[in-house]
């Protein structure tokens, strides 16, 4: 094995953090002390990562947990409002082993590793190992994708693959809170539709891009794979304060999201897939304003009118018509949507020059 490399943190040095963030971080240090004293041991949560042959973006949370299960036991079994119980560790170097090279990186605020590393890897979904001093090692899968992809799949959840049917102000607190996967609802056809679209050759990369917390992804993972969706990276965001601001933008974090796949990917052109309830459309429209050349096209799934209300409405004209350049798909399912991108050429077996 190679030598180990050392990855610096990616918190900016010296940045001057929020009120309410250092609140956060003291209210966490002081969790983090009782809790070890009542004999509460690190545990790492792996999140599915992607990459390409040269480099892989590696996502986990390093929190602490009862040391009755195995690590990715516990993980797994963490739902609702208890996975916003677990308390963060950010003071702690996690080893992580990919493509045969040992890397040390140490997790931000929140306790989350969000980093990209440097490595050789083949084509297709990959394993790289997580450890630190006394954890059980755990197992994080990387979706590596072939240079020759120049399609792929970029979704929503909430009201997209998943139907939510609250108003937007309790959504949150509803999904985290209350739900677990099996209480939840797959919108119709959604899943075949995205299954069609992965059987394409090469394989496209399914990344999901979420306002929720990162927090919910054990949850949300296990809805996905319930109900047939085809496997990908989950990009979600750190829950409560941030370095400038109250509390997190998910709007913000969409659009970062979106610009850094454009950067990484940029012989990729996304199949953008959202809902009309009132910000995918504009995101997406501003994504495909400012990359024209990485969308392939956007499907929107309209909400019913029950559930339109509910989410406080729908996006404006003027939000679907910031790129007319690009193609846009409308349709009340999956059914619908499929119908709609063969017709266009970008649900077939290899897709057309687009």
């Amino acid at each position: 094995m190679a030598s180990p490399a050392t990855t610096p943190a990616s918190d900016p040095a010296g940045q001057i953090l929020h009120r309410a963030a250092r609140v956060e971080d003291t209210f966490h240090r002081w969790r983090e002390r009782r809790g070890r004293k009542r004999g509460l041991v690190t545990t790492i949560v792996p999140y599915a990562g992607y990459g390409t042959t040269e480099w892989a973006r590696i996502l986990c949370r390093v929190v602490l947990a009862r040391p009755t299960e195995a690590a990715k036991q516990r993980a797994d079994k963490v739902r609702g409002w208890r996975s916003f119980f677990s308390i963060p560790v950010e003071d702690i170097d996690v080893t992580v082993v990919v493509g045969g090279v040992e890397h040390a990186v140490r997790p931000t605020r929140g306790g989350i590793v969000d980093v990209r590393l440097d490595a050789r890897l083949p084509l297709g979904w990959q394993e790289v190992t997580l450890d630190a001093a006394d954890t059980e090692s755990v197992t994080a899968p990387v979706f590596v994708l072939d240079p020759r992809a120049r399609f792929g799949i970029i979704s929503d959840i909430d009201d997209t693959v998943m139907v939510t049917a609250l108003p937007r102000p309790f959504l949150a607190a509803w999904n985290t809170f209350v739900l677990d996967e099996h209480a939840r609802t797959p919108v119709a056809g959604m899943a075949v539709l995205y299954d069609r679209l992965a059987r394409m050759r090469p394989a496209p990369p399914v990344i999901y891009l979420s306002t929720g917390a990162w927090n919910v992804a054990p949850t949300l993972t296990r809805f996905l794979s319930r109900n047939l969706y085809p496997a990908g990276p989950i990009l979600l965001t750190d829950w409560g304060p941030t370095h400038d601001r109250w509390f997190r933008s998910g709007q913000d974090h969409k659009r970062s999201s979106l610009a850094r796949l454009a950067e990484e990917f940029p012989s990729v052109k996304w199949l953008l897939i959202g809902d009309d309830g009132q910000h995918d459309e504009g995101l997406y429209g501003e994504f495909a304003a400012a990359h024209p050349d990485n969308v392939a096209g956007v499907a929107i799934r309209q909400l019913s009118t029950g559930e339109a209300v509910l989410a406080g409405g729908r996006s404006t004209a003027a939000e679907r018509e910031l790129n007319s350049n690009a193609r846009w798909f409308y349709a009340q399912d999956g059914a619908g949507l499929a119908a709609e991108l063969s017709a266009a050429g970008l649900l077939v077996d290899a897709p057309k020059d687009f």
